[in-house]
């Protein structure tokens, strides 16, 4: 049996049609519901509810995805890491008195990320990020890196190129030289924005008003593109 842990994004909606999906196909999934704030305890991710099963799998979307792979990273539970839209460092959170966490920790302590630049200002509406994150990596360390090289099983990535929250094609071409000849497979669409659409699945709409890029018909092209390699990854083969 396989469980899968599914971790949703920032807008604090758990993927509950996704899940159902899963457990379509016979999977032990769970997919809770939290606190998409900063310093989230790493271990509060409900693995412990899952070694009943064979092997793990963790799958997340943004935020979720960044978790998921730090997860697959660094806890040895964690035997493949399937991340949409994903991320190659870890990024901080703004708290309402201007200054900076990092979004995790892992055994009490935060892991170090890369600060927002301050200086950005978005220049459509609704707002895209993409130059928010490039424009803050000129300050990343090899620190702020999730280290990918650590997950001792597949890597799957699934990422839009017109994904206009975070440069997540980027983002994967990261973690794909710093997984190098270890198994990670990645799944695009150029069109295609933030949210993948899976064959089964409703557009996604939760979430802060943002630009997120793509268009239905591609973000339904890169989720039917993923879908037999989530399979692939999640049956082990």
């Amino acid at each position: 049996m396989v469980g899968v842990l599914l971790l949703h994004g920032s807008s604090g909606t758990p993927d509950l049609g996704r899940a159902r999906l899963l457990e379509a196909e016979g999977y032990d999934v769970l997919a809770p519901t939290w606190a998409v704030t900063h310093e989230v305890p790493l271990e509060s991710f409900p693995l412990d509810e899952l070694a009943r099963n064979d092997r793990v799998v963790v799958m997340g979307s943004s935020w979720g995805a960044e978790a998921a792979l730090l997860l697959g990273a660094l806890d040895e539970r964690v035997d493949a890491v399937i991340a949409f839209a994903p991320s190659a460092y870890v990024w901080g959170r703004n708290l309402e008195d201007g200054s900076q966490r990092s979004g995790w920790t892992w055994q009490g302590k935060p892991l170090p990320f890369v600060p927002y630049d301050r200086d950005w200002q978005p220049d459509t509406d609704p707002p895209s990020f993409t130059g928010l994150y490039r424009q803050s990596l000129r300050a990343a360390t090899e620190q702020m890196r999730i280290p990918v090289e650590r997950i001792r099983g597949e890597v799957l990535l699934v990422a839009g190129g017109d994904d206009r929250v975070w440069p997540a094609v980027e983002f994967a071409d990261e973690i794909v030289r710093c997984r190098g000849d270890r198994p990670t497979g990645v799944v695009t669409v150029a069109a295609a924005g933030h949210r993948a659409v899976l064959p089964g699945e409703e557009t996604k709409t939760a979430g802060q008003r943002m630009a997120r890029g793509g268009t239905d018909a591609a973000d339904r092209e890169l989720g039917a593109l993923a879908w037999p390699e989530v399979l692939r990854v999640l049956a082990g083969s």
